[in-house]
């Protein structure tokens, strides 16, 4: 399912601590973004994945912290340098090595979150080639799980990463956009491709999409 190339890079973990991933367009990613229309009721904000909604995992419910508001530490790779600091984010887990993360931003008009979302795909797309520039100590393959008809449209990416240590891991990547709202779901755990719950994340994906407003 979508091309696949085989490259180097860390594995999900170390690179969640300390690697960014492809440098954002000059001026989109940096510049300050108003969150929300003038007189926008408060109750009217993009709205966040519960747990439940996350790709069920056979051993553990998921958890969940509060919806925050600025880009998370550290930044989830791919997709961190680009994301403005007006962000809200939300962490997710369960009691085994499987993490989520729901990343959102409100732009300050559906053209400025159109060319955003563009920038993430574009990010997500090299993202695998960007992270062997970083470190050239681990293998990674990186495939494209095509498109979503949800609102604006969602696309799907996976990237796994295997160190020589031996560790492996599989995240699963979506960007969504629904009018001036663009959201980034992410997926992780330890295992390859054939551990990806591609079907169940694309559900979430439409769920989170749909749930913005």
């Amino acid at each position: 399912m979508g091309e696949t190339m085989q490259i180097r890079a860390r594995s999900t973990r170390t690179t969640l601590a300390g690697l960014a991933a492809l440098a954002a367009v000059a001026g989109l990613a940096a510049a300050a973004v108003p969150a929300a229309a003038a007189g926008r009721d408060a109750s009217d904000t993009p709205r966040f994945l519960e747990p439940a909604e996350l790709p069920p995992y056979p051993s553990s419910p998921w958890y969940a912290g509060p919806v925050t508001a600025g880009q998370p530490d550290p930044l989830p790779m791919c997709v961190g340098e680009a994301l403005p600091s007006i962000t809200s984010h939300r962490e997710y887990w369960t009691e085994y090595d499987t993490n989520a993360q729901q990343l959102t931003v409100e732009g300050r008009s559906e053209q400025w979150s159109k060319e955003f979302a563009a920038l993430l795909r574009k990010d997500l797309a090299g993202c695998a080639k960007t992270l062997m520039r970083q470190d050239p100590d681990i293998m990674a393959t990186q495939k494209s799980y095509g498109h979503l008809n949800v609102e604006e449209g969602a696309d799907v990416y996976g990237i796994h990463t295997a160190s020589a240590q031996g560790s492996s891991d599989i995240n699963l990547f979506s960007v969504g956009r629904d009018g001036a709202t663009v959201t980034v779901v992410r997926w992780g755990r330890m295992g390859t491709f054939k551990d990806a719950q591609v079907a169940d994340f694309k559900a979430t994906t439409v769920t989170a999409v749909n749930k913005l407003y």
